[in-house]
């Protein structure tokens, strides 16, 4: 099991629009690529999106994130939500290994 933390930072002034479209477009389109959201959080400071997912094993990974990038239904959200410039300044991930059994479902 692995685990991915993603980060978001927003463009100035933009971290609701990114928040809302994680919420409408994001999360109900990751089952069905494979990807297991964990959770979903802000920052209280910045306001930046980090969510984690969960995948058996890095191939599982790679493949959900591809299929997820191949989505034309994602792709169509993203181009009508970004008409006005792009909403992500950057974007940081890591991924992530367990090494307490038992903690977070592992």
């Amino acid at each position: 099991m692995l685990y991915e933390m993603r980060v978001y930072e927003h463009v100035e002034g933009c971290a609701d629009k990114v928040r809302q479209r994680f919420i409408d477009e994001v999360v109900p389109r990751l089952p069905q690529h494979g990807i297991e959201l964990v959770g979903v959080f802000t920052d209280a400071d910045s306001g930046m999106l980090t969510y984690l997912t969960r995948y058996e094993d890095e191939d599982a990974r790679d493949k959900a994130w591809a299929s997820f990038g191949g989505d034309e239904g994602w792709k169509a959200a993203k181009a009508a939500s970004e008409a006005d410039g792009p909403l992500i300044a950057k974007q940081r991930k890591t991924v992530l290994t367990p090494i307490v059994p038992g903690l977070l479902n592992c």
